[in-house]
């Protein structure tokens, strides 16, 4: 359906010369990282004969935005288990969604933590019949595979940045690089940083052979960064928020590099970026990949919900 070719922006910071993998431009649709989780999901779907795909996502999802656009394109019937009140039908996301034809099942927020359970499973079947299903943020094992095609072999950065939400293109990318290439990603989820013990699981049970180790945010009280880490550090305070200092960053940002960036994922990561290279966390002369993975389609519903227009 797309035809992946690697589009890379250098920008530069300080001493650095920066590569950007411009993912967000691979599809104005089904774009960003949320292909490559895709793409191995919907491959198995077929395999399996089945021509419903069931996911979730919250009401502002880039998931579900984009797990729509594939399935219009591959004439497949596509329903969302969305978290919130169906008064938020009303935001762009949903509402570009929904024209292409996907349905909706909104729960509450405790009902939607239950998703992985055996019992919600079973009730998927009774409601929908038969599906196939696809983890929120596409985070299962042909995530992960999909996401480990996003690296090229011949490319020779040192050090390579993604965002993190569930951690799946995280696991991709740390599964394809070399040994001598660390993967460092940026959550925007605040709390206990569980990601890093749920990638670790993750690896190890895809990976046996791999031995891959992923460290948390004690990497960061290194001198400079030495290992594969997931950071919280930079969250601002949990997914989705902000502050006034992250905003500036966006816009001053986008002013100098001509690169959009959303407001949930990259913003914090090139701001993660750049504080680290201030703060000399980064050896001098490494070779930074930073892997931009879309979402632009979520700024708008954004920007309305909190009034940044």
């Amino acid at each position: 359906m797309i035809n992946y070719e690697p589009i890379i922006n250098k920008i530069q910071y300080q001493d650095f010369e920066i590569d950007v993998l411009r993912l967000d431009l691979v599809d104005p649709e089904v774009g960003g990282n949320k292909w490559f989780k895709l793409k191995k999901n919907i491959k198995k779907a077929r395999q399996d004969e089945q021509k419903t795909i069931i996911t979730f996502g919250g009401a502002y999802s880039n998931h579900i935005a984009a797990t729509a656009a594939a399935c219009k394109a591959l004439r497949l019937n596509c329903i969302a288990v969305v978290r919130g009140e169906e008064t938020e039908i009303l935001n762009p996301t949903l509402q570009t969604a929904k024209e292409k034809g996907m349905q909706f099942y909104f729960v509450d927020r405790e009902t939607y933590s239950q998703k992985d359970s055996v019992d919600f499973k079973k009730h998927l079947n009774r409601k929908f019949g038969p599906h196939y299903l696809i983890p929120e943020g596409g985070n299962n094992l042909e995530g992960v595979l999909g996401c480990a095609e996003i690296l090229r072999l011949e490319w020779d950065h040192n050090f390579i940045f993604c965002a993190c939400g569930t951690a799946t293109t995280y696991a991709g990318l740390v599964a394809s690089c070399k040994p001598d290439q660390k993967v460092i990603g940026i959550s925007v989820l605040k709390g206990e940083n569980v990601l890093v013990k749920e990638t670790n699981e993750k690896l190890n049970i895809a990976f046996p052979d791999k031995n891959i180790l992923i460290n948390g945010n004690e990497e960061l009280e290194k001198d400079q960064i030495e290992n594969n880490c997931i950071t919280n550090n930079y969250c601002f305070n949990g997914y989705a928020k902000m502050d006034k200092d992250l905003i500036g960053f966006k816009n001053d940002f986008e002013t100098e590099y001509e690169i959009p960036l959303d407001h949930v994922y990259t913003a914090k990561l090139f701001y993660a970026v750049f504080d680290l290279i201030r703060l000399k966390k980064i050896k001098a002369g490494s070779k930074l990949l930073v892997v931009h993975s879309g979402g632009l389609q979520g700024n708008k519903g954004f920007e309305e919900r909190y009034k940044l227009m």
